[in-house]
């Protein structure tokens, strides 16, 4: 009988430390409530994931046979009150290779739509077309290298769109509003595409800072949840957001994100693939596997931490609190060797 009822104790303590997790986590949700408009984030990421889908496919697909001409939406023409910078691109020879000189005939006028936080600017493009009498030769200054071919936002515009969006966390429709109150109306289907391809053409930099992360000795790596919105059925699954970074003490400040559909660890081995250094994680699973391939496990303190937190909270436990007590320490530690070199970080710790 003693040790049923401390069988039944123990398993007592146990749900009582759970039900008061769930209680602190369902209330702190609770009083965080969600905007109705945050909705439209969602639609956004389909937008601009399809886009980028799109641009790829397209890069991939050899050309395609030559089809009867479709009638294509015309695009209208920016509106005249913006102010225009004239940029003239001209050959650098004016000379025909017959020896004769050559007579401008005409030019080509192309704009590009420019933004300044809160004013927009016209880049007009004007490429001058020079021919010879004599040989009838044309030439005509190459049409300048642009994110989007055939696109009207310039350089700039598409860094302001990407920035409001990813670092100051503006979503696409209330950057729709911003620019109609600055004079044009800019779809958000449109802004969404310029994502989309802005999103392939850095691709090439999201690469190189993979490589740049992984030289270093020294990783740290996490792994959170995002809703992602399922096509077609207006349902959100779970997906996940795995981030690599280097350390405090590095050198390098960078961090790379990389997106996963899923949990598992074979996405964490892909992104980390021959990479054999020290990994600062938790004790989730899906890393365990690249421990067995040379890769050094680095227990995040942090983490250990929360379970003598979540058990002072629920029952105040004395053994918790002492626990919490000497991991302070440890932080306090780090806080006086923040500025040290490593020797002297190494002989402090």
């Amino acid at each position: 009988m003693d040790r049923k009822i401390h069988r039944d104790q123990t398993i007592i303590e146990q749900l009582t430390h759970e039900i008061a997790i769930l209680k602190r986590h369902r209330f702190a949700k609770r009083s965080e409530q969600i905007s109705p408009d945050q909705g439209h984030l969602l639609d956004d990421l389909l937008c601009t994931d399809l886009e980028a889908i799109d641009t790829e496919l397209k890069a991939l697909q050899p050309p395609a046979a030559p089809e009867k001409l479709k009638q294509r939406p015309k695009r209208a023409p920016l509106p005249p009150q913006f102010p225009r910078t004239v940029i003239h691109h001209e050959p650098e020879n004016t000379e025909c290779t017959c020896g004769c000189q050559l007579q401008r005939i005409g030019e080509d006028v192309s704009e590009k739509l420019d933004y300044t936080p809160g004013v927009f600017t016209v880049e007009q493009h004007v490429r001058g077309k020079w021919a010879c009498r004599h040989c009838e030769t044309l030439i005509q200054a190459p049409v300048p290298a642009h994110i989007i071919d055939k696109g009207i936002p310039t350089a700039g515009l598409l860094a302001h769109v990407m920035v409001a969006k990813f670092a100051d966390h503006l979503p696409l429709y209330r950057q729709e509003k911003i620019f109609e109150r600055a004079g044009l109306a800019i779809p958000r289907s449109t802004l969404a595409q310029w994502v989309g391809q802005t999103g392939v053409q850095l691709q090439a930099l999201v690469d190189a800072l993979r490589e740049a992360v992984l030289a270093q000795r020294v990783v740290h790596a996490d792994e959170t949840p995002v809703q992602m919105l399922a096509p077609g059925k207006k349902k959100t699954h779970r997906a996940y957001v795995w981030a690599y970074c280097t350390t405090p003490f590095s050198v390098l400040k960078a961090v790379v994100y990389d997106f996963s559909p899923s949990r598992a660890g074979e996405h964490a081995r892909n992104f980390l693939g021959s990479w054999n250094g020290k990994l600062v994680c938790d004790d989730f699973a899906g890393y365990k596997a690249g421990f067995e391939k040379g890769i050094t496990e680095i227990g995040c303190m942090a983490h250990a931490r929360r379970k003598f937190f979540d058990l002072h909270v629920a029952n105040k436990s004395q053994l918790a609190e002492q626990a919490l007590h000497s991991i302070g320490g440890l932080y306090e530690v780090e806080r006086l060797t923040r500025e040290m070199n490593n020797k002297d970080r190494c002989r402090v710790r």
